[in-house]
């Protein structure tokens, strides 16, 4: 086993950052990743992984391939970058120290990205495939993806100097968890029918979704905005409840930000909507997604009892 180097302060605020800095590369991956699907250009490489169309690197690209391609160079890059953050906390931190594990944990969900990405690929489940077998995919691959940001938070988080003491969460902030889970699996889903079954306006989007003998992906289109109002709601109630309760400053910065968060996304959605879900609007839609369910993961570990 290699030895541990003595975590002292600069080295530890020198880990931090870069353990920010990954989750940050990780989000740009996801959000690259999310345009892949929007664009239609899943299928740029063929059904060929880890190869892009037989080639390590393709010659005459199309610009699905260029897309599609990015994002696997920019998965590789990433991957080193979560390799390398493990093994810094191994020399920084001492055996079972949560952030080791918290390391660990953000490894092994990036091999299960990595694993589900190659299956959308060599299953076919790309381009205008609209089969339930790619929404329940998509929706495990959503979950992996949570996972994956909320150990790289955790990471960074654990890592800082005054980083609080482990302590059960309420359960009234740890259901923010499942629940946002459950929100942005739907949100996959819908955005998945949006690409798939794009609508004109907004009325026929609307005759879309009551249309008995629509897509599946479309009829389940319309829960995504009645969950997510609701889990809002109870977002900003958990939020200025814990904000009410006089936590550390830091904790009630994070209820804040969870607060804000909320609201910008509920905004967000609405405007997806009304203007018919364009790609750019569904990456910020999805953007806002991701930050606020870091934001969750931190109030739930930082908020005591």
């Amino acid at each position: 086993m290699p030895p541990t180097i003595a975590a002292t302060p600069s080295r530890t605020t020198n880990f931090t950052r870069y353990a920010w800095a990954v989750l940050a590369a990780n989000l740009l991956v996801i959000l690259w990743g999310a345009f892949v699907r929007a664009s239609g250009s899943g299928a740029g490489c063929g059904s060929h992984w880890p190869l892009c169309n037989g080639e390590v690197v393709p010659h005459s690209p199309h610009i699905q391939t260029v897309i599609e391609f990015t994002h696997r160079v920019m998965s590789v890059v990433a991957l080193l970058a979560v390799v390398g953050l493990g093994g810094w906390s191994v020399l920084l931190f001492p055996p079972r120290h949560r952030v080791r594990k918290a390391t660990i944990y953000a490894m092994v969900f990036f091999a299960a990205e990595a694993l589900l990405g190659a299956g959308l690929v060599l299953l076919q489940l790309v381009a205008q495939n609209a089969s339930a077998g790619r929404a329940f995919y998509l929706a495990m691959h959503l979950v992996n993806t949570e996972f994956l940001l909320a150990a790289l938070a955790l990471s960074a988080w654990f890592s800082r100097d005054s980083a609080p003491p482990s302590s059960r969460p309420a359960a009234m902030i740890a259901a923010t968890l499942p629940i946002a889970i459950v929100v942005s699996a739907t949100g996959v889903i819908a955005a998945l029918g949006d690409t798939l079954f794009p609508a004109t306006s907004l009325a026929e989007g609307m005759r879309q979704d009551l249309s008995s003998s629509a897509s599946f992906l479309i009829q389940l289109r319309s829960a995504h905005p009645v969950l997510a109002i609701l889990a809002a709601a109870y977002f900003l109630a958990v939020a200025v409840s814990v904000m009410r309760s006089k936590p550390l400053p830091i904790t009630s910065q994070i209820a804040l930000g969870v607060l804000v968060l909320s609201i910008a996304q509920l905004c967000a959605g609405a405007i997806n909507i009304a203007l018919l879900a364009p790609i750019a609007m569904q990456i910020v839609h999805l953007l806002l997604a991701d930050l606020l369910w870091i934001a969750l993961v931190l109030l739930t570990v930082q908020a005591k009892r």
